[in-house]
């Protein structure tokens, strides 16, 4: 695969990523997100700053300093390339990064209580622990973006974060599985808000984990 198909691969990626998120109901009202890809050496592919009927051609290549290197940016996209870029740094695995402010998540993110991992979904779809909460701090900023880097380097295997007072940020290898993960996650967050009315969620037994995981490769052999 040549360069120009991989990128214009990867675009067509994040625009199926972003549908799938729209016609699982899980966006907020203003339907605001953001997408990325990663591309070879520090350049990222990034939604230009609208999310809701985004075509390939409308993403922007930039640089993790945050130059736009190709198409254009809204001034509201250009001020989180940071925060899609300290995770790739940090993480050499991650091929997606997926930014919303799904409604049931960002109730956590606001309230600053990590949300516990408690459906299996979440632990199918790669995120079987909870999902931590970052210090708040200026989007973009910073302060938010080392909050960020400091949650990931003392969480090496958390798969999402939840940014404080603002909404969610989830990750994986391409966007596809990162798009999953973040409906698993919204749809937990969703359960633990309702099970909250009759008595309160309840953990896994012991052993969960590695029995999906189990069941995982079982599956696929």
């Amino acid at each position: 695969m040549t360069g120009t198909q991989r990128v214009k691969e990867r675009a067509d990626r994040l625009v199926e990523a972003a549908e799938r998120l729209f016609a699982a109901g899980v966006m907020s009202h203003s339907g605001h997100a953001n997408l990325s890809a990663r591309l070879d050496g520090e350049r990222l592919l990034l939604t230009p700053g609208f999310v809701r009927g985004v075509r390939p051609e409308h993403l922007a290549t930039v640089g993790f300093d945050g130059q736009v290197l190709e198409g254009e940016l809204q001034s509201v996209s250009a001020e989180i390339i940071a925060m899609h870029s300290v995770v790739y740094r940090a993480r050499p695995d991650v091929g997606a990064v997926i930014h919303t402010h799904s409604p049931a998540a960002t109730a956590f993110a606001v309230a600053h209580r990590p949300l516990p991992c408690r459906t299996e979904p979440m632990l199918r779809f790669g995120q079987a622990e909870e999902v931590p909460v970052v210090p708040w701090g200026p989007r973009g900023s910073d302060v938010s973006v080392r909050g960020i880097a400091d949650v990931l380097e003392r969480r090496p295997t958390t798969a999402a974060v939840l940014l404080a007072n603002h909404g969610l940020l989830v990750f994986g290898p391409d966007a596809s599985a990162t798009a999953h993960l973040l409906v698993a996650i919204e749809e937990s967050a969703e359960a633990e808000l309702a099970a909250a009315a009759i008595g309160g969620a309840v953990d896994f037994p012991p052993g969960a984990r590695e029995a999906v995981r189990a069941e995982l490769a079982r599956a696929t052999s």
